[in-house]
């Protein structure tokens, strides 16, 4: 069955995915959540390779592959199987967007690249996320996030100061990489409704990731010298890092002297707050040294919960180090509709993560689970392509679905 129609605002966009693992499927569900029909191509027989990626698994299902892959149809294809063919031409001629995350090349080989469909289909909005991008000397290597985060400088500026670098706990490469090929689709469709043409969005998983680093890169451009690992401290704010309390981690995020002061009350600190060296931000920061053992002692001598709560009270900036069961509990999040259930074709009742973009008008929907392996494969080539049953059967005998 086809997933109900939304509201949103891509109702009514056709797009082709020919995505897997995490950039592409992230910027496919954006695509979806939003109200584009997203059917999802997958290899017969195994499909995306997250449905294999775990444990944990539910049923069948992999927990990965559940949280990247809502609002969307399963149609399985073979796309090097000659018969093929058929169903690709009736599904792009339907089609507003393509979006594939293959290795550059790859859908050249198969007759799917941007020139050669392009050319049939001027309207086309084709993306193209990839490692390193579809142009300059390292287009051809594979994109990874973790080799990427590393190639990107993100684990040279993360982790504790003289220790080894780390990768950031979700894998923001991808992520970002997926919500930067959103956006660009977004901004064709909307130069499309002008020009009438659709045109290329090429994304390279290492532009993405040194687009991120904003103020690290404009410390190396001012200095030249790389910015280093600080822990959880910033490089050109002070206080702003976790500290220990007595029972629990706190953010002290304090962004400017009114703060400063404000903390200073709060902490009980009048004479580090009328200290010369601490007066402003730019003081503290050359005098961190001094400052930190200060501050930390005192926030050892009380709890989290009432250091947050007094902070709270006089505006400064705050928060605990929680961990993902404790935030996904947060009423906050439930009041903001960030926590959905969805009801899922063999496990019933999934829980899935709410759609962070608000729109007043055109809002955002999870309409439906994520679907199984080929779910909706005969769905679509019978109510979309037109296809008979004998047509299906004989697709599925030679292996083509």
């Amino acid at each position: 069955m086809t997933p109900a129609r939304s509201s949103g605002p891509l109702d009514g966009l056709v797009v082709l995915d020919f995505t897997r693992v995490l950039s592409g499927p992230y910027c496919t569900m954006l695509l979806a959540d939003m109200g584009a029909r997203v059917i999802k191509i997958e290899h017969p027989g195994r499909g995306d390779d997250t449905r294999a990626w775990g444990p944990p698994f539910l049923g069948a299902e992999s927990a990965y592959f559940l949280s990247i892959n809502r609002n969307k149809e399963s149609l399985t294809l073979d796309l090097k199987n000659p018969s093929a063919k058929t169903v690709l031409d009736g599904l792009l001629a339907r089609a507003d967007v393509l979006v594939e995350n293959f290795r550059p090349g790859t859908m050249q080989r198969l007759g799917l690249d941007y020139a050669t469909l392009a050319a049939r289909h001027p309207r086309l909005v084709y993306c193209a996320i990839s490692g390193f991008g579809q142009t300059g000397p390292r287009r051809s290597q594979a994109g990874y996030d973790a080799v990427v985060q590393a190639e990107g400088g993100l684990m040279s500026i993360t982790g504790d100061a003289g220790g080894p670098p780390f990768r950031l706990g979700v894998a923001i490469s991808d992520i970002v990489s997926g919500m930067f090929a959103a956006q660009g689709i977004a901004m064709a469709l909307l130069a499309r409704e002008r020009t009438g043409r659709g045109q290329l969005v090429d994304v390279g998983m290492l532009d993405a990731t040194a687009a991120l680093l904003t103020y690290q890169a404009a410390i190396s451009f001012a200095t030249g010298v790389p910015p280093r690992r600080m822990g959880n401290r910033h490089p050109t704010i002070v206080p702003y890092e976790t500290f220990a309390a007595a029972d629990g981690d706190v953010v002290i995020a304090v962004g400017n002297d009114d703060q400063w002061r404000r903390f200073c009350g709060v902490a009980q600190l009048g004479e580090v707050g009328n200290d010369p060296r601490f007066a402003t931000n730019r003081l503290r920061v050359e005098n961190y040294a001094a400052l930190r053992p200060v501050l930390a002692g005192r926030l050892l001598e009380r709890t989290r919960e009432v250091w947050l709560s007094e902070f709270r009270a006089a505006g400064v900036p705050c928060g605990a180090v929680r961990d993902v069961a404790e935030v996904l509990e947060d009423p906050q999040l439930e009041d903001r509709e960030m926590i959905a259930t969805v009801e899922h074709a063999t496990l019933g009742a999934v829980q899935v993560l709410g759609v962070p973009i608000k729109l007043s008008e055109t809002a955002a929907s999870i309409r439906t689970a994520p679907p199984t392996l080929g779910q909706h494969t005969d769905a679509i080539l019978r109510s979309d392509l037109g296809l008979s049953e004998a047509q299906v059967a004989e697709l599925r005998a030679n292996g083509t679905i």
